[in-house]
């Protein structure tokens, strides 16, 4: 399988930010922000990044409408709260994965989001999990080494005490236990003025 990178421009500065892409031979940066834009870190504004990134020979490619976490589809949603599951879903998620698996097959390919930790985002929870069909994913950390996915699905049932010691749920059954609460807790809650309009 073709390799796929995550990572989250957290607060790095700009400089350190390249250097992790070009550490890891990154020539495509997709962005799954839903809203490419950061009120407090305005390199990583998507105007901002597709001229700088061009400075250094990394394409730019915007792929929040498909592969975001803030959706507008009300199928998506359940109780006012997006639903991974449901999400995955959608046409336009399954074509985001599609233009992942293209794009991956001719280029070094990392997906962008905001959160440092890959297990804090939606990078991980929604994207990766279903790219991992298809791609072997890797997460950029800040310090530039490399974690498997493999390995933080490892981290992800430790975290909700899904371990071995439940001999009756199959290793698989657990992962997507752990999957299904960390969607809970990190997917997008509508407000109550977006709720009424």
């Amino acid at each position: 399988m073709n390799p796929l990178y995550t990572i989250g421009h957290s607060t790095h500065d700009w400089e350190h930010f390249v250097h992790l892409l070009q550490l890891h031979r990154v020539e495509v940066l997709g962005d799954v922000r839903s809203m490419p834009y950061s009120r407090f870190m305005p390199q990583y504004n998507r105007e901002s990044l597709t001229g700088g990134l061009a400075r250094y020979g990394i394409k730019y490619v915007f792929l929040g409408q498909e592969l975001g976490a803030r959706r507008s589809e009300p199928e998506c949603f359940v109780n006012g709260k997006v639903i991974y599951d449901l999400v995955a879903k959608t046409p336009v998620f399954q074509r985001g994965l599609e233009r992942l698996r293209i794009g991956i097959a001719k280029y070094r390919v990392a997906i962008m989001c905001a959160e440092k930790d890959p297990l804090e985002c939606h990078r991980t929870i929604l994207v990766a999990h279903y790219a991992k069909a298809f791609a072997e994913v890797s997460h950029i950390l800040a310090d530039g080494t490399l974690e498997t996915h493999a390995h933080a699905e490892t981290r992800l049932m430790v975290e909700y005490r899904l371990g071995e010691d439940d001999l009756f749920v199959p290793e698989a059954q657990r992962v997507e236990n752990a999957y299904a609460k960390r969607a809970a807790d990190i997917a997008y809650q509508e407000t109550n003025e977006e709720a009424k309009a």
